[in-house]
């Protein structure tokens, strides 16, 4: 008996709670169509408005500082596999070995105590600051429907009242429903009115101590950081005195890849190094014969007038522009290959990494391209999945608007090669994980 009972209770709730969804939808249509009265509150509408803007605006910002601190593991580990580079190459004999160790696990445990404050101090208050938005925005629409049944009940109250065969009993009873509902109704208005605005006030302390936390934090950690650095470069000084006599000074090489950097030259490493031999451009002439000074003219052939060699540093006097074409001139010259590879290439503008025309495997509004320096995983269906190696071609927002500080529109190379549609490879991700290449 008891479970039959049970059973039939069940029954009856869930009967009452279909029949109230059938009044609402009623009244709401009633409502839209004019028919029927809505009871308006304009300052609970703007308190409601602004959490909904207070809610996204902190979304915004834990998923930025999520991104924040991915960043700051990933310079961890790229700092940690450097110090442990330094280690291996630092030889038992060299003095200050200990000491370069002991920066090391120095430098790691920094980077971690960094990470974990970072991560206590205000992710976690992020996380709690957020925690409370889901039950208020559940109390919000749960009011939204007690305020229907409230205007059902008064609805039908008033249609009781005004009909021309009155029912006492029934208008009893709808009396007794209608101040049910309202009480139930502005119990829950009366809460909300009062924590929505107490709610929406509290952000700016919340945004305040965040970032204080975050900026003291990042201070702090800068200067641990710059007294680590100081200690080994102290180190490395000390290596250098001891070992000076074979210090080795590196000369900047041109790569294809790289973009022109101006006319600022390299300094001119040591005399007798392999690299001390000037850096020669050669309009079209024959190699000059071995042990010609680098500014010396070339020796006269009978049907041709000399011309110089234009080194480093500067074109000799009366050097010729290069106008002609260098395949036929390169075809007798004894200059090695190399050198007569990248004259042509120079002469006839395609030297790789230039802009040329007819780029059409690029796609629309290709801005630039950049390269993932560590891994980005996704955490929204329009961001992009990076991998450390990935390059992206870079390209304009649709609505500029749209673009948020720190992050870029693109689309992965390889996706591009394979599917040459925007809609399918598009997406965005953290400038701040990238490096740009070209």
């Amino acid at each position: 008996m008891a479970e039959m009972g049970s059973k039939g209770v069940t029954a009856g709730k869930i009967a009452s709670n279909v029949q109230k969804k059938l009044t609402r939808a009623q009244e709401k249509v009633l409502q839209k169509l004019g028919k029927a009265d809505e009871t308006k509150d304009e300052q609970f509408e703007q308190c409601v408005q602004n959490f909904n803007k207070q809610l996204t605006e902190g979304t915004r910002l834990q998923k930025d500082l999520r991104t924040y601190l991915a960043s700051v593991k990933a310079m961890h580990e790229a700092s940690k596999k450097l110090s442990e580079c330094l280690q291996e190459v630092y030889e038992p004999d060299w003095p200050g070995r200990d000491e370069a160790n002991k920066i090391a696990e120095n430098n790691d445990l920094l980077w971690m105590d960094y990470h974990q404050k970072l991560v206590d101090q205000a992710l976690l208050t992020m996380d709690t600051y957020l925690g409370q938005f889901p039950d208020i925005k559940s109390r919000i629409a749960k009011r939204g429907r007690k305020l229907v049944d409230y205007d059902s009940a008064r609805h039908h109250f008033e249609s009781l009242q005004t009909a021309k065969k009155k029912d006492e009993a029934k208008i009893a009873k709808a009396e007794e429903e209608l101040i049910k509902a309202q009480k139930v109704f502005e119990e829950m208005n009366v809460d909300l009115q009062e924590e929505l605005p107490s709610l929406w006030n509290s952000r700016v302390g919340f945004y305040v101590n965040t970032f204080q936390s975050i900026a003291g934090l990042e201070e702090n950690f800068h200067k641990e950081m710059s007294k680590l650095n100081q200690n080994l470069n102290d180190v490395l000084v000390n290596l250098e005195k001891q070992h000076g006599s074979n210090t080795f000074t590196i000369k900047a090489q041109p790569s294809d890849n790289a973009p022109a950097k101006g006319n600022k030259s390299p300094s001119p490493p040591p005399d007798g190094s392999p690299a001390a031999t000037p850096e020669i451009r050669v309009n079209h002439e024959p190699e000059p014969a071995s042990g010609a000074s680098p500014g010396a003219t070339l020796p006269k052939s009978p049907s041709q007038p000399a011309e110089p060699l234009e080194v480093a540093g500067g074109t000799q006097p009366g050097a010729q522009e290069p106008g002609e074409t260098a395949a036929s001139e390169a075809a007798s010259s004894s200059l090695p290959a190399v050198v007569v590879e990248t004259f042509s290439a120079t002469v006839n503008g395609t030297v790789e990494g230039s802009s040329g025309a007819g780029r059409v495997d690029l796609p629309p509004g290709f801005m630039f391209k950049v390269q993932a320096q560590h891994d980005y995983t996704a955490t929204d269906t329009d961001e992009l999945q990076l991998k450390a190696g990935d390059v992206v071609l870079v390209i304009p927002f649709q609505n500029p608007e749209e673009q948020d500080e720190g992050w870029l529109m693109g689309v992965k190379e390889s996706d591009w090669n394979q599917h040459k549609e925007l809609e399918k490879c598009r997406g965005v991700f953290p400038e701040n994980f990238t490096e740009r290449v070209q």
